[in-house]
């Protein structure tokens, strides 16, 4: 099944990444789904500070999904 990149999607994960609260459920779970849209993510310049950065690594981690090598 395909995947639509969107970074809307990672929208429930914004207070995990952006202060140190545990991810919930669902962030882990569009986390999941996104996985495969990382890479684009980091590339681009308006959402690499966001997704690229050590917390959203750390809620990755948090949700047992490890960030991928780009």
């Amino acid at each position: 099944m395909a995947v639509t990149c969107s970074p809307v999607q990672l929208s429930p994960c914004v207070s995990a990444i952006t202060t140190s609260n545990p991810p919930s459920s669902l962030c882990c779970s569009k986390i999941r789904e996104q996985k495969p849209c990382l890479c684009q993510y980091v590339r681009n310049p308006n959402l690499k500070k966001f997704v690229d950065s050590p917390n959203a690594r750390r809620v990755a981690s948090t949700c047992g999904t490890p960030f991928p090598r780009c």
